[in-house]
């Protein structure tokens, strides 16, 4: 009888325990918490990660089963549970470890590319805003203003111009500026120290609900540290009057559930040109967090930047095959401009319950822009020329909400996340008009006021099932434009409104730790020029874009990491956006489809090489076969490189990128040139504080275009127009020597 009840007894022990939560804590060795470390229980499969005070909570375990802790950057933990592990709290203590590809589960997250890439600015770090972008598998950028306006972007077969087909935003708020006096969704990520980016939140395609505008191609969220590891000290200098300074200082670590940090930036350069671009940029970053009762997170994030640069503008090539002017000439030196923006940013976040969290943030920025260029010279006033002043004086508010639930249905772990948000553009005096050397307005073509508002909401669920998740989303969209013509002699206001409902559902299977499939299908959008759609009525305000993915991702081994993707986009309209003219052109419907591979492989502890690649069929939909080209659509793009990082107290990298020739024009009858181009670095850790190095742009130094566009132009002396490419010429070989401090 006493054996009965014992069996009893352990039968109902074990059953009372099979589905106990386990509570418990991930810190490093310091005591400091880790957030965001995934902890799996081998045996059932449940997972976790950890919040912002290290805390995690898993079910579904009993004695016996295995727990592991995994985080990029410290090494991994085991634990065996016993019967008190289901009464007190666990305690993980991580070790710090050099950052590997071993520290990885592929079946960790959804979006396990972003974790990569942070494995790839970990190894190999950007010291200049231009560069982070280009963290981004399969994204190309290039530069044509005097390293002061926003760069050309590539991706997946779109010439994204500077944002028009790419959502980017900084700790959530947006980059993109709507009805910008350059061009819809002109991206300007200057303002980003880029030593305070910590990782890199992205996707491509139209695949994530809570992505709206501009979120065709994909999207970026750039997310800043918290903390700093230790103050910094920089300065590099090089050719062309090159001089960066750089100052990173803790002001309150870890104190009290407290950071504190503040970030300043100067950069000035000339450039290899003829004339002096004259290029000076001051950044200046600071944020506080702050841990409340209740595991609550407080983050306030002030910053300014300020820059200023002359231009020698696109310059065609006949003039340069002539001898009339070199590579690195001008046509109309009086080119450059002058931006600002002040940024405050404001996140909170709350656990309700166990269940249930919430997120919210608010943003305001003050921005004001000018730029100066003139890209037909003398084609429309052959006495004066064809100067064009584009400027803007800009103020946005905004924010975003977000619930975030978790439930478990028996053995169906499902997620909801109910979002809600406002961003409304107020734009004065906002004005395309023809000028003189910078200083005679000659006429305005357009000048006006525009207020543009987007209030969306948006819900999504995913729902993990054994090995797979679904993940149905929905968003909807309202906007609303208003544009006073400021030219019309009456008092002339004109509005439009339009909604839009956004529909995405996803698929991923974890065929095991080492390898995911997923099938990605979406629907996104960009938004049109608020200045076009008052003039259209409405025509063309918010054309969608319909997209799958079909992918995997592969880790064979603990050393390497490949990704596959074939993907296909329809867009209902693609936009032009003719800058001298002040216009957005519809070209009308389009497609794109094609493959993106890519792989990391680390050889040891400190050796790490990375290469993405994309090839990419692009056509307009409505033109017929030979004129159906989409201007400056890449076809193929690659980027990669090797990496080494502390080995015998040196480290360095030699990087590469290309981009193949591309049709210029619609016939592919002008062909905008390809290049490759080859970038080096190596440092020395000189001591525990302080670092020596050098970077060399254009390793070989070769000649290349940076930016190419088909224009048609005419000079003083001519009596005919011609259309052919202006391009900006690439940086030659460039050497920079930097020395840093730590403290």
């Amino acid at each position: 009888m006493k054996l009965l009840y014992f069996i009893c007894f352990s039968c109902l022990f074990v059953l009372s325990v099979k589905s106990q939560d386990i509570t418990g804590h991930v810190f490093d060795t310091y005591g400091e918490s880790i957030e965001n470390a995934f902890i799996i229980n081998n045996n059932s499969y449940n997972h976790s990660h950890s919040l912002d005070n290290g805390k995690f909570t898993i079910d579904n375990n009993k004695i016996g089963d295995t727990l592991k802790v995994t985080i990029l950057g410290y090494k991994s933990k085991i634990k065996i549970l016993e019967s008190q592990d289901f009464e007190n709290d666990i305690v993980f203590n991580l070790e710090e470890s050099i950052y590997n590809l071993d520290q990885i589960i592929i079946s960790n997250q959804p979006y396990i590319t972003s974790t990569i890439t942070k494995l790839d600015l970990e190894l190999n770090p950007v010291n200049s805003s231009q560069e982070v972008l280009q963290k981004v598998p399969g994204l190309i950028i290039g530069q044509h203003a005097g390293g002061g306006k926003a760069e050309q972007l590539f991706l997946r077969g779109f010439d994204i111009d500077h944002g028009t087909d790419i959502q980017i935003s900084v700790d959530g708020m947006p980059v993109n500026m709507v009805s910008h006096a350059h061009g819809q969704g002109y991206s300007d990520l200057h303002f980003v120290i880029p030593e305070t980016i910590d990782y890199l939140d992205f996707n491509k395609g139209p695949y994530n609900a809570s992505k709206g505008d501009f979120a065709t191609a994909g999207y970026v969220d750039f997310k800043t540290k918290d903390k700093l590891d230790h103050s910094t000290i920089q300065t590099s200098i090089g050719q062309y009057n090159h001089l960066r300074t750089l100052g990173l200082f803790n002001l309150i670590n870890n104190k009290n559930n407290q950071n504190s940090y503040v970030g300043v930036e100067y950069i000035a350069n000339d450039g290899p040109y003829e004339s002096p671009q004259n290029f000076n940029r001051i950044n200046v970053f600071a944020k506080y967090t702050t841990l409340l009762k209740n595991n609550a997170k407080l983050s306030f994030t002030a910053s300014y930047f300020d820059s200023r640069w002359n231009a020698s503008g696109q310059i065609p090539e006949r003039e340069v095959k002539n001898g009339n002017i070199s590579r690195f000439g001008a046509i109309d030196d009086t080119e450059g401009g002058n931006t600002s923006r002040t940024n405050i940013n404001l996140d909170y976040k709350t656990y309700i319950n166990e269940e249930v969290t919430f997120k919210s943030s608010v943003f305001y920025s003050k921005y004001d822009f000018e730029l100066f260029s003139n890209f037909t010279f003398f084609l429309d006033d052959p006495i004066n020329g064809d100067q064009i002043r584009q400027k803007e004086d800009r103020t946005i508010f905004g924010f975003n909400s977000q619930f975030e639930n978790q439930k478990t249905y028996g053995n169906v772990s499902a997620d909801y996340t109910t979002g809600f948000g406002l961003k409304y553009d107020l734009v004065d005096d906002i004005e395309l008009s023809h000028t003189l050397n910078r200083k005679t307005i000659l006429n305005y073509n357009q000048l006006g006021n525009l207020r543009q508002t987007n209030a969306f909401s948006f819900f999504k669920s995913e729902f993990e099932i054994g090995k797979f998740k679904i993940a149905p989303e929905v968003r909807l969209d309202y906007f609303k434009f208003i544009y006073e013509d400021l030219l019309e002699e009456n008092y002339t206001i004109s509005d439009e409104e339009k909604s839009i409902i956004s529909p995405k559902l996803n698929f991923f299977y974890n065929q095991n730790e080492k390898s995911q499939w997923f099938l990605k299908t979406g629907i996104g959008f960009h938004s049109n020029d608020a200045r076009v759609v008052v003039n259209q009525k409405g025509k063309d305000i918010l054309p969608k874009a319909y997209g799958v993915d079909l992918g995997n991702i592969w880790k064979p081994n603990s050393k390497l990491i490949v990704n596959s993707t074939l993907w296909y986009l329809f867009s209902d309209q693609e936009f032009v956006y003719v800058g001298d003219a002040g216009i957005v052109e519809p070209n009308g419907e389009s497609e794109r489809f094609g493959v993106d591979l890519g792989f990391r492989f680390q050889i040891n502890d400190y050796l790490y090489l990375n290469t993405d690649a994309t090839y990419t069929h692009a056509r307009s939909v409505n033109e017929v076969k030979g004129r159906n080209y989409i201007p400056l659509a890449p076809d193929f793009t690659m980027a990669g490189g090797i990496s080494f990082k502390n080995y015998n107290k040196l480290s360095g990298n030699l990087n590469f990128k290309y981009l193949d020739d591309r049709p210029a024009n619609e016939d592919n009858s002008i062909v905008a040139k390809g290049y490759f181009i080859t970038n080096a670095s190596l440092s020395y850790n000189m001591s525990n504080n302080i670092n020596i190095g050098m970077s060399i742009e254009n390793l070989f130094d070769l000649e290349w275009n940076e930016t190419q566009f088909a224009t048609e132009s005419r000079l003083q002396n001519e009596t005919e127009s011609v259309e052919e490419i202006h391009f900006t010429p690439g940086t030659p070989f460039n050497f920079k020597m930097i020395l840093s401090y730590t403290f």
